[in-house]
């Protein structure tokens, strides 16, 4: 990780911050009178300096910066930082506005408490903030909601500021999980306590602070606090959204936050829809007026709508439509939690029901359970000789030869149990495969390499959801099936190029859509690996084919051909590349360089709404393409 250079020290409370955002002072004023929008007086609002940050993209500069808010409710302040320019998680979540961490701090009439720190990329800014928020030799407790890196990266700092400072009575409150981690990933002794559900912390003056075990969410160490005095309840990833705005509240509305509210869910949530209802439950009889997140705003101005979105999401997203598929991975253990997101993601995105289990943390009593409910049980490679490995003969043990298979997906740690080992140990045990196993061969770890985990997992979805589309067209009308068949329709191949990862798909459902601005719209399967290359903001080539012409039969029976997933579908394909990076196939009679504006679901189908911006005509006989007006989103 590139180093941060140190931010400027000097801040101004209500000072203007056009620098990072391209706005004036006014928008300080606008957060400060969003919070007393609900009875309170104005709060006093300080931005840090903007300092930037190049550890993610070579070349880039990514701006961060902190804001603090003295009040956001009753001796609760929070600190915001605010990665402004970060355009992605891997390659299935692309942001379109950056993303915040975000730390809160309870000042009770005896007791202090911090919950949750930072990404350690924000060391000289966090520390810088939080010292002039609390006197660190005071704080009495540091509640970790838990430990995924964006968050707990800054508690072996803030331990070590408390420390040199005298404190000797800090300590670190979590779940049983959480604490066992925060032992293997903060190299000093520190005092903590474990809680359980329903545990209370009395802070003083009425703020009585109340634990909730969540795990799941979506990591198995997850802990929501909420706070009887206020009224909010801090829940680190759960109901979060990655947006970053000079608003700490959900102002904006609904309408301009459910896209970013819902990518976040389907992306990490929707694989735990067993445990977003469970949680649900627990904190059902809290007077809930505020849920402060971990990430984006805070949920305060239209919170039922948004907690109701999660609870009618996770009771489809686990309704017994179909089939189920559990993914157990690995905490802390090479790419093992990544990868199986992103499988898991692509096994979502067809509609399959999915839950996931740390093999760290699971018991054997929990394996037999999760085994009796789902038919194929995938797992990332575990590190030798550990609890998680001993999981693996569990699993071995619970699995059925005629119910069950299985599917093995590499962790990408030299420490790991090769996955040629763990194949055949199933195997032995008559479980069959259920797909290839998913093993690395090259290091370091590639965009390419992470689309074809997802694009794994869409190719099992497909397969899976096969019997019950096939069901779905015997019920279908024959007549009104002839005559969808009867409408025009050509053949094109759709090109794009995203985060290094290049994808090429036949296209059918190609349609005019406007003519000012000059735009299509394009219809994508859900289970398409080019899917998630085509999502709001993406770019994109429309490669137009002759039809006739001993070419265009040649490059379509290549695209139909089956691909193995993270298969290059361009490789031995004559093309040149375009001006977004997308292939532009010289057998193509035209093309259309496009970017998607919108997207609406439809079903199985994501149908999108493309503006076109540059064409050309044949460009084998070098014909002068054309070029159209910048185009204004809407």
């Amino acid at each position: 990780m590139a180093a941060l250079p140190t931010p400027s020290a000097s801040r101004s409370r209500g000072a203007a911050f056009a620098g990072a955002t391209g706005r004036t002072g006014a928008s300080q004023k606008s957060a400060r009178t969003a919070l007393a929008a609900r009875g309170g007086e104005e709060r006093d609002v300080e931005m840090s300096e903007v300092a930037s940050w190049t550890g993610l993209t070579p070349g880039k500069e990514y701006r961060l910066q902190t804001m603090s808010i003295e009040e956001v409710a009753e001796n609760t302040s929070t600190i915001r930082s605010l990665d402004w320019d970060r355009d992605r998680f891997d390659i299935e979540f692309r942001l379109e506005r950056g993303t915040t961490y975000n730390s809160y701090i309870i000042k009770g009439a005896e007791k202090t408490a911090l919950i949750d720190t930072s990404h350690e990329k924000f060391e000289e800014l966090y520390t810088a903030a939080l010292r002039k928020e609390l006197d660190l030799g005071s704080l009495d407790y540091l509640i970790v909601s838990h430990t995924e890196p964006d968050h707990s990266g800054l508690i072996g700092k803030v331990l070590d500021l408390a420390a040199a400072q005298g404190n000797e009575k800090l300590e670190v409150i979590g779940s049983k999980m959480c604490i066992a981690y925060l032992q293997n990933l903060v190299f000093q002794p520190f005092k903590n306590r474990v809680v359980q559900n329903g545990v209370q912390l009395d802070l003083g003056g009425g703020h009585n602070l109340e634990f909730v075990i969540a795990p799941n969410l979506h990591w198995p160490d997850t802990m929501f606090t909420f706070d009887h005095k206020t009224g909010i309840l801090f829940t680190c990833d759960a109901f979060g959204m990655h947006y970053c705005s000079d608003e700490p509240e959900d102002v904006e509305g609904v309408k301009e936050l459910l896209p970013h509210y819902a990518t976040y869910y389907d992306c990490l949530m929707k694989p735990n829809a067993r445990s977003v209802l469970t949680a649900l439950k627990k904190i059902q009889d809290f007077d809930l007026k505020v849920v402060a997140t971990g990430h984006g705003p805070m949920l305060s101005q239209n919170l039922d709508t948004f907690v109701e979105y999660y609870r009618s999401w996770s009771e489809k997203a686990t309704a017994k439509i179909g089939p189920c598929v559990a993914v157990f991975w690995v905490s802390h253990f090479g790419e093992s939690e990544r990868l199986a997101q992103l499988f898991a993601h692509g096994l979502t995105s067809c509609g399959v029901n999915v839950e996931m289990h740390d093999l760290n943390a699971v018991d054997a009593l929990e394996i037999m359970e999760c085994v009796g409910r789902n038919q194929i049980i995938a797992f990332t490679a575990p590190p030798r000789e550990t609890q998680a490995a001993t999981n693996i003969g569990s699993l071995v043990a619970n699995l059925k030869p005629k119910k069950h298979q299985f599917v093995v997906l590499d962790s990408c740690e030299d420490a790991q149990e090769p996955v040629a080992l763990l194949r055949s140990r199933m195997l032995k045990a008559d479980i069959p495969e259920a797909l290839p196993a998913m093993e690395v061969k090259t290091r370091p770890i590639t965009t390419q390499v992470l689309h074809s985990f997802e694009e794994a997992g869409m190719q099992m979805g497909k397969k899976l959801s096969q019997k019950s589309k096939a069901a779905a067209a015997k019920s279908q009308d024959k007549d009104l099936s002839k005559a969808l068949g009867r409408l025009a329709s050509s053949l094109y191949i759709v090109t794009a190029k995203k985060a290094g990862v290049r994808h090429a798909m036949v296209a059918s459902w190609v349609t005019p859509a406007s003519s000012k601005p000059l735009g299509v719209s394009v219809t994508i399967a859900k289970e398409r690996a080019m899917e998630p290359l085509l999502r709001i903001g993406d770019t994109f080539s429309l490669n137009i084919l002759e039809e006739g012409k001993p070419q265009t039969l040649q490059v379509m029976k290549h695209f139909l051909q089956r691909f193995a997933p993270g298969v290059d579908r361009l490789e031995g394909v004559d093309h040149i590349e375009g001006s977004n990076g997308a292939a532009i196939l010289r057998s193509a009679c035209a093309y259309l360089e496009c970017k998607m504006i919108s997207r609406m679901d439809a079903g199985d189908h994501w149908v999108g709404s493309v503006a076109i911006w540059e064409f050309q005509v044949d460009p084998t006989r070098g014909l002068k393409h054309e070029v159209l007006e910048p185009l204004e989103e809407p």
